[in-house]
């Protein structure tokens, strides 16, 4: 009877039969299982959409992002400073921002580096029913202005110092290590993350809000210029604010960390501009995205997988919301900078224009868009700069120069 197990009896016309079972358990359909890896659907949408909006630039672009990402060491201010830096220097890295900023002591006073256009927001919208487009130089009837080196400018960035390997250089930082006080030395980082905060120009005695601030790499730049009177670090998500003080814990003394000039909270960011409306002269508004690279390369949180369907064709939407609301909360003359870390057009310059379009027509604030073209000078020599950016400025992933993808804009609210 033993060597009957697995058995199957199956009667004929002539009789039973015996037949074995070759299966001992039935097939299970795929219906739990995706027919395809979220990685591959975000290759496959990144191949339809960004080959026609970058054209020939995309084979490029699309080798970088499915390699390994070159990173950026943040030394903290707040550690023993000249001893990583000399560590630093020892492996080859230099700090990108030193470097670049010598070119500001360097130059001569008035010395043009590109046009500055300012436009205010119906100027950013044109005519109803036209499609909007912001242009760097001016035409017709707008005014031109041109964009000097100002020898008094280093002094906003001096404090932040990022270091990077040389283009082509592949090497990687070690981990960083604790010093006797336990804080590390340095964040690494994409270095392109650190330009938003470069781009919003802390001065001393600023009010500073960090929309959307987790996992914090921005929000400890931000606390490295030492200029910040008051900062706000805010993320909706509960468990990212936690991610969030784990960090400011292992970079921050704690007596600066838990001082009443430093405040994370979790609040819908849509609602900031209402709750607290022309509060700060400093806004970060670095949204939620696509977050291209991680979802070429990472499995888990993917943005596009199916049950996350609906929350990715929303993104757009919600980024506008989180604009306005930055806007709003921005005091008349203060800046407001958004930043993503997505190629996509739909989710930078687009949402950039519909952003000022409903903040001056629903609550009638007005921006003006402010001309970063000098940044692609200044930084050159770190990351490849998209040179036909609509508004705003974009980094692209280039295998010499591995950083972003990094899109940065800046308004400046006027009434």
């Amino acid at each position: 009877m033993a060597a009957l197990a697995g058995c199957r009896c199956m009667l004929r016309a002539r009789g039973p039969v015996l037949t074995f079972c070759r299966y001992k358990y039935k097939k299970k359909w795929a219906a739990t299982m995706p027919k395809i890896s979220c990685t591959k659907m975000a290759l496959q949408n990144f191949d339809m959409n960004y080959s026609v909006q970058f054209g020939d630039q995309w084979p490029s672009i699309r080798i970088a992002l499915l390699c390994e990402m070159k990173y950026g060491a943040l030394v903290n201010n707040f550690g023993e400073t000249e001893k990583v830096m000399q560590e630093l220097e020892l492996l080859n890295a230099e700090d990108f921002i030193y470097e670049s900023h010598k070119k500001i002591q360097n130059s001569e006073p008035g010395e043009s580096v590109g046009s500055q256009a300012e436009r205010t927001s119906a100027e950013l919208l044109g005519a109803p029913g036209r499609q909007v487009a912001v242009e760097r130089s001016s035409g017709g009837e707008t005014p031109c202005q041109e964009q000097t080196f100002d020898p008094n400018l280093s002094h906003n960035f001096s404090n932040i110092k990022c270091y990077t390997f040389p283009k082509g250089d592949i090497c990687r930082f070690p981990p960083a290590r604790p010093d006797i006080t336990g804080i590390l030395s340095y964040y690494l980082m994409d270095a392109a993350s650190v330009m938003p905060v470069l781009a919003l120009g802390v001065r001393p005695g600023d009010i500073v809000l960090d929309m959307c601030a987790a996992p914090g790499g921005k929000t400890l730049a931000l606390l490295q210029t030492q200029m910040c009177c008051y900062l706000a670090a805010n993320d909706v998500s509960i468990s990212r604010t936690s991610r969030l003080q784990r960090v400011l814990h292992s970079y921050i003394p704690e007596n600066y960390s838990d001082s009443e000039s430093v405040r994370i909270t979790s609040w819908d960011g849509r609602r900031i501009g209402e709750v607290e409306s022309s509060r700060y002269d400093k806004v970060l508004v670095d949204v939620p995205c696509t977050t291209d690279r991680h979802s070429l390369m990472e499995e888990d949180n993917n943005i596009f997988h199916k049950l996350r369907t609906k929350e990715r064709q929303m993104l757009p939407l919600l980024q506008v919301e989180l604009l306005v609301s930055g806007i709003r909360s921005v005091k008349p003359g203060g800046s407001v900078v958004y930043s993503t870390c997505s190629l996509s057009q739909l989710q930078n310059e687009s949402v950039v224009e519909r952003a000022a379009e409903l903040a001056a027509t629903d609550h009638g604030v007005h921006v003006v868009l402010e001309d970063l073209s000098h940044f692609r000078k200044l930084y050159c020599n770190t990351f490849h700069f998209h040179s036909t950016s609509r508004v705003g400025e974009f980094i692209l992933p280039h295998l010499t120069a591995n950083f972003g993808p990094m899109y940065f804009c800046k308004l400046r609210r006027i009434k």
